[in-house]
């Protein structure tokens, strides 16, 4: 029943199509009066984008390809800073959790850990939902971690609210949907499992 051909009026089994605005992003690490881990305040998040490397191979004028190893691209997010919580505090306190701390003297000799550095963040999810709230989508992703942090920008000519920009990296994403099978598998599952 594709939702463009069918009349809503008739049919109460038809769904909406998946919409950009509805999504929501939480991060565990993040303990917040305001909501928690869920971030409210997300204005824009990318989805979990992949790249499978191929190795090509030449037999007399012919080329062929194979597929090699999956590359899981960063994550670009764009959050406004809400002062409370106050996420320009919260960012700098998950970096120095992850390990980060300015040379005050010569025995100042910690670094960063990718394992402080994803426990920082904590778990990562990027969820969309339905009109009723319901989760139709839902990615986690693996070891994440902080990779690049913009506090935003400043001017008087501007009274917009302050955004702020974070870049994730992670090994691998998991992609839970509740509606299976999968047209890929022909399967029965009710939940797929998308990962490398």
């Amino acid at each position: 029943m594709p939702f463009w051909s069918d009349n809503f009026a008739e049919s109460t089994e038809l769904k909406d199509p998946k919409r950009q605005f509805r999504f929501k992003v939480e991060f565990t690490g993040i303990s917040a009066p305001q909501g928690g881990s869920l971030m409210w305040y997300a204005k824009t998040i990318n989805k979990p984008a992949f790249t499978i490397n191929t190795a090509e191979h030449q037999y007399l004028n012919h080329t062929f390809y194979y597929p090699g190893a999956v590359t899981w691209e960063p994550i670009s997010m764009t959050l406004v800073d809400p002062r409370d919580p106050d996420m320009t505090a919260t960012l700098s306190d998950i970096i120095n959790l992850s390990g980060y701390t300015p040379p005050s003297n010569p025995n100042s000799l910690g670094s960063m850990s990718k394992s402080r550095a994803a426990g920082a963040l904590g778990a990562v999810y990027i969820s969309q939902i339905d009109g009723d709230g319901n989760e139709i989508e839902k990615w986690t992703l693996w070891n994440a971690f902080l990779t690049n942090v913009k506090y935003g920008d400043l001017a008087y000519g501007e009274d917009n609210l302050v955004e702020m920009t974070v870049e994730i990296r992670y090994d691998w994403a998991r992609l839970q949907t509740p509606n299976g099978p999968s047209r890929a598998t022909g399967g029965n599952e009710q939940t797929t499992f998308f990962q490398s």
